[in-house]
């Protein structure tokens, strides 16, 4: 068990093999530190929140919904703070290691950045919601959106959503407020090279990782 809880957070443009490697870096830190130690959740969602998974199947349903951006903005929002208070704050109290996939950067990114309703406008809605909650660091996955978007394609076993359906333009803008956003936070962002096989991501990312824990 560490000495206290630790959030670390996983981002990435579409296609970037995260929640691959997040899966990966679940088993590697349940070894290190205790399977009780480490927990795994995901966003939009969360593990077992029935609230936060319901706003999860209208925002990433496969119907033609007609969501404005502003209206997704919100229910990202939403969504992100009942998963806050039910499983990510009391999984830190227990000082467990939380990893995320996607969390608040998604949002800076997606909404702010790529929708253009504004980086700090996004903020300011999220930082609301999560009431302070930041993770530790974040581990940013970087591909560009050609070889995301290429990965999805010929991945047969994904589940396509709304949002991996968008054009190739909102994929490329997705890319530059990721760059964007690592500079802002270049002190609590570690960038992985993901244009790299996964065996050489993962050892990579593991690395970062625990380099940032023993700090």
């Amino acid at each position: 068990m560490t000495k206290k809880g630790i959030f670390i957070t996983f981002e990435g443009p579409d296609g970037c093999g995260k929640t691959t490697i997040i899966n990966l870096i679940y088993k590697d830190l349940q070894k290190k530190f205790g399977k009780d130690n480490v927990v795994l959740t995901r966003e939009p969602g969360g593990k077992n929140n029935v609230i936060a998974e319901d706003i999860r199947n209208i925002l990433l349903n496969k119907l033609d919904y007609k969501i404005s951006d502003r209206a997704e903005a919100l229910l990202f929002a939403a969504s992100r703070a009942q998963h806050v208070k039910d499983f990510i704050i009391p999984n830190l109290k227990k000082k467990k290691i939380v990893l995320c996939d996607r969390y608040i950067h998604s949002s800076l990114v997606y909404q702010g950045y790529a929708r253009k309703l504004g980086i700090k406008e996004v903020w300011d809605i999220n930082n609301f919601a999560i009431n302070n909650t930041m993770p530790d660091f974040t581990i940013l996955l970087m591909l560009k959106p050609e070889q995301g978007l290429a990965r999805i394609q010929a991945n047969k076993n994904r589940d396509v959503n709304r949002l991996d359906r968008e054009t190739l333009d909102l994929h490329k803008q997705v890319y530059l407020g990721y760059k964007k956003i690592a500079n802002l936070y270049k002190n609590k962002i570690v960038q992985i090279d993901a244009n790299n096989t996964i065996e050489r991501v993962h050892k990579d990312t593991i690395k970062a990782i625990l380099k940032k824990i023993n700090k």
